[in-house]
């Protein structure tokens, strides 16, 4: 069994669709129509990952979001949120409430399966990150505060160093320009999201030597950057 997912949407035919395709490979389902119900079977079957969308009856996506990721018991579980494309500010509060991806309806059950598959390998890797990681072409050693394309040692200022080791330990993870903002400055920071958009520009640049590299940094339109895996 590859793991337990709990599904929650209002809609019976999407949890169907989903519970279809995640059961053909491998996958346990368990199932929510509204965000109580949600929040009980995250306390009792503790899931690997839930699949929340934001429009539900009674307590809304986001309250669950919120109410999860504040648990000491439950903050660990990866969250994918399912919105509309009329939604984007819920998205963002979403991700800033600690959602770890999502998906806009109408998306392939394909596409969601592989993001499933991405955020569970992340979530794994994050709870087994020793002092070096290695993604393709680029190496981080955490303990000697070093970044690497091959055998090519970067020139990197602190906080580009700091960006890139919050991109490469969450593959695939979108954060917001506040949320980088919060992660690499600090909550002291008061200053434009602009200053984001320059760091990444120039860490691109630095990683330009190896291509797919550098544009594993994605920009995600209206929210923000995530890293996407590399070979």
């Amino acid at each position: 069994m590859a793991g337990k997912i709990l599904i929650v949407d209002d809609e019976a035919n999407i949890r169907e669709l989903l519970k279809f395709n995640l059961e053909k490979s491998g996958y346990k389902v368990i199932e929510a129509d509204e965000g109580q119900t949600a929040i009980s079977k995250v306390k009792t079957e503790k899931p690997e990952l839930i699949v929340l969308d934001l429009m539900l009856p009674g307590i809304d996506g986001l309250e669950v979001c919120r109410l999860v990721k504040n648990s000491r018991e439950t903050a660990a579980i990866p969250i994918i949120m399912l919105t509309a494309k009329s939604e984007e500010i819920d998205k963002v509060i979403g991700l800033e409430l600690g959602a770890d991806d999502y998906m806009t309806k109408p998306f392939s059950p394909r596409e969601l399966l592989a993001r499933i598959k991405a955020v569970l390998r992340r979530s794994q890797k994050e709870s087994a990150v020793g002092g070096e990681l290695l993604l393709g072409k680029l190496k981080l050693n955490f303990s000697r505060y070093e970044a690497y394309l091959g055998s090519t040692k970067l020139e990197l200022t602190p906080k580009e160093y700091e960006m890139l080791k919050l991109f490469a330990t969450n593959i695939g993870k979108v954060f917001t320009r506040e949320q980088l903002l919060e992660k690499v400055w600090g909550y002291e920071y008061f200053g434009d999201t602009r200053t984001v958009d320059v760091h990444v520009r120039h860490l691109r640049m630095k990683l330009a030597p190896e291509n797919d590299v550098a544009e594993a940094i994605e920009t995600v339109r209206g929210v923000g950057y995530r890293f996407r895996e590399l070979e």
